[in-house]
């Protein structure tokens, strides 16, 4: 069966795309959280061909598909593609905890603004080549320079669209009724009004006795996102009120008719306020105490960044950029980023892994033009010292650009290309900031140095000689117990254990998956310190976005799956940490994933990881060296018989 002819027949047995409310997938599997789980068939769900298990867990029927489980689900998207806004985002009903209001706020900053990054960026990567254009004096007044100046404004002045679509999607609201309310901030009727206002001395237009103040909302942020969210509950009550029959026709009216006065009358001009009042803030902040501000935005910027905290000032700077024609902000996150770029080159230096030069070398120019992630994530903060040493030597210029009042005039990527939107006191500066920002964190890397035992890829040699240990002393320890019927006396290859903790037999996994070996033989660990590391030389065949499985392929062929905890997708990454990325060359003792086992057990989820071989069919026989008992990371796992 092929994985179109599969998707079909899950979505069949689930009770039809009309009955899913929510779709993700993981490592192994397809997760669907159905409007009414008896319509799911789950007896013939295990019997088609394809299918490892199909189960109901944690509010969930989980349809276990193994390896191709990204195909099947992109099938499933194809034969979905009416309802794909709902099929995107998964309903986790898995255990939850109650949520701090102020992370909920900059975790829906984050969402709404990340999908626009894009655009954002590409404008504001265009309104750069017409800065340069234009101060080089070339084709002033040129047809050309105006379509340039036109594509690098258009995201700012019709930002109420983009953001509505993105709005509506995070809220899970209608988003063409979304865009509609952006057309009403942006109608003709308000914006020409509001631009004629000194002429006319008219500042309002009455409704039903309220007046509609006429303000100009192109470029604005936070109307729209008030207006969707309002929407978002408004759509649902007005929906259910309409008799079924009517709802098609009379639901979209009624929304708008209640939302668009509301949004001209209360939240347009509240939101606009609300903008003005944070852009003459920061302004505010930097004229008085400018060196300050600066220094700590560019010193926490990158922590910002860890904690995904940096998307919630991207209000802030869009609305300057429109209001005030440039932001403070986007110089101290220059600062940053460039100083994280010197760290990175610092330990270029420094290290003596052939592995971690590749990588900082990489993430050293990745960050150089604005993408610190693989810097901070893979690098830096590895190290630790070398990450505040960028922070300090971000710091220092942040407060320097503050000095000397630098600017910039677009939203684009923070790096080296996008250097012609920044203006200062003299544009030397700018260029002496981005240089000094390099160098510091590069210097105060060299001085600070790094501890190559912590960081992730200690004692190499010891696994790799581990790994390639005499099958004879192998013989001499307990005899292995085997996870399969008929042992066999042959030699093979050993497999060492990927991280320290507690041996248990991989049936004590309450994932039916993997404790029927549906996925492959192999063996369970509870672990204690929180890091996984390769147990030998190959290729990450699959890294999951949530970081709680890892798919790793030897040099020899062997392939091998650790999937940490037990339903920790729904998680959706929190708590863990990358070190590699999908398709990365790996060493023997690298760090994969550190996680915080502490954190995971407290979010109600259980920690114990499965470690299976997953072409096992290959081999005549797959042995474990224990089924209990303490192990520690690099100490023999899992020996494959030939």
């Amino acid at each position: 069966m092929n994985n179109k002819d599969l998707a079909k027949n899950v979505l069949d047995l689930v009770g039809g795309e009309q009955n899913i409310s929510g779709l993700t997938h993981c490592a192994t599997r397809l997760r669907f959280v159905l409007k009414d789980d008896n319509k799911a068939d789950l007896k013939a769900l295990d019997r088609l061909e394809g299918v490892l298990k199909a189960q109901n867990s944690g509010g969930q029927v989980q349809v276990v598909i193994g390896a191709k489980v990204d195909a099947v689900y992109s099938e499933v998207k194809n034969l979905t593609s009416d309802h794909i806004g709902e099929l995107t985002e998964s309903t986790d009903n898995g255990p939850k905890k109650r949520r701090n209001p102020v992370n909920v706020v900059l975790e829906t900053i984050a969402g709404i603004f990340t999908p626009v990054l894009p655009a954002l960026v590409g404008c504001g990567m265009i309104k750069c080549l017409a800065t340069v254009i234009t101060a080089m004096g070339y084709l002033e007044g040129s047809g050309f320079l105006t379509i340039i100046n036109m594509i690098g404004d258009c995201i700012f002045y019709f930002m109420p669209f983009f953001l509505a679509v993105s709005a509506a999607n995070r809220f899970k609201t209608n988003p063409y009724l979304a865009v509609a309310l952006a057309a009403g901030l942006m109608h003709p009727t308000i914006l020409n009004a509001a631009a004629q206002i000194a002429e006319t001395g008219v500042n309002s237009i009455d409704f039903l006795g309220m007046p509609i103040l006429l303000m100009k909302y192109s470029s604005s942020v936070i109307p729209i996102i008030l207006a969707v969210w309002i929407m978002s509950y408004v759509y649902p009550i007005v929906n259910r009120v309409i008799p079924k029959f009517l709802q098609v026709l009379l639901t979209p009216m009624i929304v708008l008719f209640i939302m668009i006065p509301v949004e001209l009358i209360v939240l347009g001009p509240v939101g606009s306020y609300i903008g003005d009042w944070l852009t003459n803030g920061i302004n505010s902040l930097f004229s008085t105490a400018g060196v300050l501000a600066g220094a700590i935005l560019g010193f926490f910027k990158p922590i910002m960044v860890m904690f995904g905290m940096h998307y919630a000032i991207m209000p802030i700077q869009v609305q300057q950029v429109a209001t005030l024609g440039a932001t403070v902000l986007l110089p101290t996150a220059l600062a940053a980023n460039l100083a994280q770029a010197g760290a990175a080159f610092g330990v270029f230096v420094l290290t003596k892994s052939k592995t971690m030069k590749s990588a900082a070398a990489s993430s050293g120019f990745t960050a150089l033009f604005g993408i610190t992630e693989p810097a901070i994530y893979g690098v830096t903060l590895k190290y630790k010292r070398p990450f505040f040493a960028g922070c300090l030597a971000g710091g220092l210029v942040g407060g320097f650009y503050s000095l000397v009042h630098t600017t910039a005039n677009a939203i684009s990527l923070p790096g080296v290309l996008a250097i012609g939107t920044y203006t200062s006191d003299r544009y030397m500066y700018v260029v002496i900031g981005c240089i000094a920002a390099v160098v510091l964190g590069f210097v105060f890397t060299l001085l600070a140095g790094i501890k190559e035992d912590t960081d992730g890829n200690k004692s190499k040699q010891q696994a790799t000689d581990k790994v390639n240990i005499n099958q004879t002393a192998v013989a001499t320890e307990a005899t292995p117990a085997s996870v399969s019927s008929q042992p066999s006396a042959s030699s093979g290859m050993l497999i060492v254990s990927p991280m320290t903790g507690e041996i248990k037999p991989i049936s004590e996994v309450k994932d039916q998956a993997f404790a029927q070996e549906l996925m492959g033989k192999g063996i369970a660990i509870v672990p204690t310190d929180g890091k996984v590391y390769a147990p030998f030389d190959g290729v990450v065949e699959a890294l999951y976005r949530t970081k709680h499985a890892i798919g790793l392929k030897a040099a020899n062929g062997v392939e091998i799956l650790i999937h940490i905890g037990v339903d920790t997708v729904s998680l959706k990454g929190k708590y863990f940490n990358a070190h590699i990325e999908q398709g990365q060359t790996i060493k023997a003792g690298d760090l994969l994933v550190d996680f915080d086992p502490e954190g995971i057990t407290s979010a109600g989820y259980n920690t114990i990881t499965s470690i299976v071989v997953t072409n096992m069919q290959q081999y005549g026989d797959v042995l474990t060296t224990a089924t209990s008992g303490p192990i520690r990371e690099s100490e023999p796992l899992i020996k494959l018989i030939p």
